[in-house]
């Protein structure tokens, strides 16, 4: 019996309580608010109550199959994840009024949240040690930089940029799958070249970095990044270049090489602003979205004016205005929590952000190799600037890349990779079957 009751993930199944009652409450909100009537019952918020019934089942499942690994991840990933099913289930009666192909928005969202619980469950259970990925850590690599060119022959070009590919009725966006062979690729050479990469040689009075040892690196991340730039996809781009640096600073703790990187990077950024159109407007409309309210800078001032109709508690779900703002599903789903929840709204995403993040730093901190330790540091990476670029992008920091908000904007491929990620992350939690 105590053996039994050791094996249960009581601190999961408690931590799992509030975001299951808070997307009910917030489905519950919504359709009072928009049917403007106090009558209801259990199958109008049945989305919710399907969403709940998951993730307990994922969390029974991990307690049956004995599973170790972290109990805190999950739940703010649910909680995050359940945030985002509220903003789509709120915004596609919005939208479709405007346009009719966002009538499937929400249904599309929620099979997609589905998928990605699958896989999720699929990659605790299935992998069972992650070792093997990095024994064809070139694979990856080149699988995923295939994946981009293919797109770049057969690929959808959409608003100036040539990312998806079209497979039957499904959209894959390539650069999403490519991030995590990326990521598996760094973890993989980094972990069986970490001496080497920290080691130095003299070439008369200079002492220079091993640059053999590093030229694979470069070229790898080099290639990828033409690719993508290739593809106009500059906020993949921004995004593989911080993970990169990220990871080679952790490996080899060298400050030299964030300083060499990120003059790398002002010189790309010099190139790409006087080559790309699209990078001299996005840098406009960031200085000046008023150059051109009722065009190329709309976006950005019906963004700014949600967050600031929003004040400190928001207008309340579904009482807003969010459908003004173009791409609000995708691009500016931060702008449409700060009018409908608030300054605290938009606080919390960054607070649940920042403990997500913080939970995938720790698990590489206690990973029990090397290649663990940075696939872990790189996953949590990508997460960490993914919000970084488009919150930053929101509220005008940083001119805004066209990327998603990790699990609340709307993206059937953004949404099933970042469920791999954390099933990586938990796998890599897992005391007994990390290795």
């Amino acid at each position: 019996m105590k053996a039994i009751l050791s094996r249960i993930r009581f601190t999961e199944l408690q931590l799992l309580v509030v975001p299951t009652i808070m997307t009910m409450v917030g489905l519950l909100t919504i359709y009072l608010a928009s049917t403007r009537d106090l009558n209801w019952d259990w199958r109008d918020i049945w989305v919710s109550i399907a969403y709940t019934a998951a993730v307990f089942a994922i969390s029974i499942w991990f307690t049956i199959t004995g599973f170790k690994g972290d109990q805190v991840l999950f739940p703010i990933v649910v909680c995050i994840s359940g945030l985002g099913l509220l903003m789509m289930q709120r915004l596609t009666p919005a939208l479709a009024e405007i346009d009719e192909s966002y009538a499937t928005l929400a249904r599309q969202q929620l099979i997609y949240l589905g998928a990605g619980l699958f896989l999720l469950l699929a990659v605790v259970t299935i992998v069972r040690r992650i070792g093997w990925l990095r024994r064809y850590k070139y694979t990856w690599a080149f699988g995923g930089i295939g994946l981009m060119m293919l797109t770049m022959i057969i690929g959808t070009e959409r608003y100036g940029a040539r990312l998806w590919i079209d497979v039957g009725p499904f959209t894959i966006q390539s650069s999403e799958i490519s991030k995590i062979a990326l990521v598996v690729f760094l973890a993989a050479y980094l972990a069986e070249n970490q001496e080497l990469i920290v080691s130095t040689y003299r070439l008369g009075p200079l002492r220079l970095p091993p640059i053999p040892y590093l030229l694979p690196l470069i070229l790898m991340w080099g290639f990828s990044m033409l690719v993508v730039v290739a593809q106009n996809d500059l906020g993949t781009a921004l995004l593989f270049f911080s993970v990169f640096l990220a990871m080679l600073y952790m490996a080899s703790g060298r400050l030299s090489y964030v300083i060499a990187g990120l003059s790398a990077f002002g010189i790309g950024v010099y190139l790409a602003y006087n080559l790309f159109g699209r990078v001299q407007l996005r840098v406009a409309n960031w200085l000046d979205p008023w150059r051109d309210p009722v065009d190329a800078g709309y976006q950005q001032i019906q963004g700014e004016y949600a967050l600031a109709t929003g004040k400190l508690f928001g207008t309340g779900l579904a009482q807003g205005h969010p459908a003004f703002i173009p791409a609000v599903h995708s691009d500016y789903i931060f702008a449409a929590i700060g009018e409908e929840l608030g300054l605290f709204g938009t606080l919390a995403v960054l607070l649940l952000s920042v403990l997500l993040v913080f939970r995938g730093f720790s698990i590489s901190l206690r990973a029990r190799d090397s290649f663990g330790r940075f696939l872990a540091a790189g996953l949590t990476t990508i997460l960490a600037v993914q919000t970084l670029i488009i919150v930053g992008g929101t509220v005008r920091l940083i001119p805004l890349t066209g990327i998603t908000l990790p699990f609340i904007s709307a993206g059937g491929s953004s949404l099933l990779t970042n469920f791999i990620i954390i099933g990586l992350l938990l796998r890599i939690s897992d005391p007994d079957l990390a290795g």
